[in-house]
């Protein structure tokens, strides 16, 4: 019956949507989205709703005997054969240092002297102020990229995981609710009496829940260490393109022909529509606008970040085609499957290759053997030993530095390069409605490699740290309060921690902090910090002046230069890996995703009609960037994945 149910619904939201549904296998029919989407309040996608894949959890899970497979399986299982589920869902996240909690177990943080630490909130105010300093060099998509590479590789808990109800700790008002005092999820953000935002507007708080960890779902002792959850895979697969398991996979797939399931509307393939538009996208005007079915919860949070899932989307879909029909002998599930492992290859090589070489520095990576310029043999740098979980103080302190990027407004840009029109980001969260306005996807396309970014600093755009998830109110919540509050919740070590982890210079005075950080930035730490070894992670690893040639300091190029070793040299499957030749590239193959994948053409081969593109697309156009036809731009040669019959698997 239930089955039934769904069919219909399916039809209902076609016929009022107006779209052709391509033919598609019907035991693929959606699950009921409220199991894989949902509306957190984090930017980077931190969970409260019911927006995690199920699964068992990590400790109760049968650790089978894995069989060599040539595919990733949707989960991670199995790509570490002798440690199946590390990289799985529901792991822990990873510590580099050891974890900053009030006690030997998860209670909140606390100064040095006893005493709370300083108002999240109030640190935002007073340090990350409302400035903006614009890249000269780097394009937004710059920023907007590194939220598809977050969203890849991490997912924090929500309580459901925990088969907890979903608490409201402060209501859509900002008023305490009452479950801020019961459950034990609740950290609300207290509004400082100083907020001249909100204190005005009668706000008491903002609303925060606390990560589901290994406690809550029994895998550790009462009196132990408890480590927050992540609910995604995580190696570098498209885990947000393709889902976390089988079961959203077959959802969003369309059973014929190796392709993703899409919709046809005024001549343009597009994502299905969920089943429940009004949660899965609480920012819409009406149940008629676009809310997309995608691989990931999180899909649907701003426009420019599901204008790329959407570019992720049709890029397999492109080379699925081109392999159908280069070889017609192929299956559906052959073809999905080379189709995936191409384009995870290529987002592999343009993560490494282009986008992580302007955060962290050509020579800072290849002087840590993440990169191999120039290399046209197999690099063979797989370790069995090495696990690729992500550590928290990545997903929750270095890699959310990059949040300073964003740009408040959005520029979408004509084929001429004219400014078409400026939107304002919290008009549109939870709302991709602008996508499928006029020319508004490609327009927007184009605006994230034309505008540029806002610079790497301490200074954040007041859409997102005054106006975030605003909805129909006169302002939202503070990410950068979020980001500080989350690496609490998750028990980071503190910024001195941290640099004696990384062998850098320690800081016994606030005095000395001077070496890293501008004198004022120094001034107002010691106004907030009792002490410098309160100084939290996210904060002062933030000020640090950058390291030449990355967009950090020496702290978080630590920890980032150790994730992203990690995930490149932990993962089997990593696209440059040759030592099993069951799986690996051939080596023309290899070489042509090497010469051909970039972000450059993976934008023009898949907005709808975009003819000019900079070559390096996460570079400003300029004289040495200058626009070309999309056709000249190096593509990767998929008749090298042309095979004769016999030699079919």
């Amino acid at each position: 019956m239930r089955q039934v149910i769904c069919n219909w619904m399916i039809i209902l939201i076609l016929f009022k949507y107006g779209a052709t549904l391509r033919e598609r296998d019907t035991s693929t029919t959606p699950l009921i989205q409220s199991t894989l989407m949902g509306d957190g309040v984090d930017y980077d996608g931190d969970s409260e709703k019911e927006n995690e894949p199920s699964s068992v959890p990590i400790c109760t899970a049968h650790q089978s005997n894995c069989k060599k497979t040539r595919y990733r399986s949707y989960d991670g299982s199995c790509n570490n054969l002798a440690n199946p589920t590390w990289g799985t869902p529901n792991n822990p996240y990873e510590n580099m240092a050891q974890s900053n909690y009030a006690d030997v177990v998860n209670s909140w943080p606390k100064a040095s002297d006893g005493a709370s630490l300083p108002n999240t909130r109030e640190i935002s105010m007073y340090i990350f102020i409302p400035k903006h300093e614009i890249e000269h060099k780097w394009s937004l998509n710059t920023q907007q990229w590194g939220q598809i590479v977050a969203h890849d590789l991490s997912l924090t808990a929500g309580p459901n995981v925990a088969k907890l109800e979903s608490p409201v700790c402060c209501d859509y008002n900002g008023h305490i609710a009452p479950d801020a005092h019961t459950h034990p999820l609740c950290h609300y953000i207290p509004i400082p009496p100083n907020d001249d935002v909100h204190v005005p507007e009668g706000k008491q708080c903002m609303n925060f829940i606390r990560t589901t960890s290994t406690k809550d779902i029994n895998c550790t002792g009462p009196n132990d260490l408890a480590a927050p959850l992540s609910v995604v895979t995580s190696y570098m697969d498209l885990s947000l393109t393709y889902g976390n398991d089988e079961r959203h996979a077959k959802a969003i797939r369309e059973g014929s022909g190796g392709r993703l399931w899409t919709t046809v509307r005024n001549g343009y393939e597009w994502p299905p529509q969920t089943g429940n538009i009004k949660k899965d996208c609480i920012g819409v005007h009406s149940t008629d606008e676009p809310c997309y079915l995608l691989g990931d919860t999180r899909g649907n949070q701003s426009p420019q970040l599901t204008a790329l899932h959407i570019i992720l989307v049709n890029e397999h879909n492109r080379i699925a085609d081109a392999l159908s029909t280069l070889n017609p002998h192929w299956d559906d599930e052959k073809i999905y499957q080379e189709a995936r492992r191409i384009t995870i290859a290529e987002t592999q090589r343009i993560n490494y290759y282009e986008y992580l070489l302007i955060l962290l520095g050509k020579n800072n990576m290849a002087d840590k053997k993440l990169i191999y310029p120039n290399h046209k043999n197999y690099v063979n740098d797989y370790n069995p030993n090495v696990s690729a979980a992500i550590y928290k103080e990545h997903a929750s302190a270095a890699f959310r530095h990059f949040h300073t990027m964003i740009r408040g407004y959005l520029n979408l840009i004509t084929e001429d390069r004219i400014l078409a029109k400026s939107v304002r980001l919290s008009d549109w969260f939870n709302r991709p409605a602008l996508l499928e306005k006029g020319d508004g996807f490609d327009d927007l396309i184009r605006g994230l490699s034309y505008q540029a970014a806002d610079k790497s600093d301490e200074y954040w755009d007041l859409e997102i740290t005054r106006n975030l998830f605003r909805g129909n109110r006169s302002s939202g919540v503070d990410l950068r309060a979020m980001d500080i509050q989350r690496g609490r919740d998750h028990g980071l070590g503190t910024y001195v921690e941290l640099r004696a982890h990384c062998d850098l210079p320690v800081p016994d005075t606030f005095k000395d902090l001077k070496e890293y950080m501008s004198r004022e930035n120094v001034k107002k730490l010691e106004e907030l910090y009792v002490s410098v070894e309160d100084i939290d992670l996210v904060v002062g690893g933030s000020l640090e002046k950058h390291v030449p040639g990355a967009l950090v300091g020496p702290t978080f190029l630590c920890i980032l230069l150790q994730q992203f070793l990690n995930i490149r040299i932990g993962d089997r499957y990593f696209y440059e890996n040759g030592k099993d030749q069951d799986i690996a590239f051939t080596l023309p193959q290899l070489n042509s995703i090497r010469h051909g994948a970039s972000m450059a053409r993976l934008l023009c081969d898949n907005g709808h009609n975009i003819k000019w593109m900079q070559r390096r697309a996460f570079e400003l156009v300029s004289d040495e960037n200058s626009l070309v036809r999309c056709d000249e731009l190096p593509a990767v040669n998929l008749t090298l994945w042309q095979e004769s019959r016999r030699n079919n698997n």
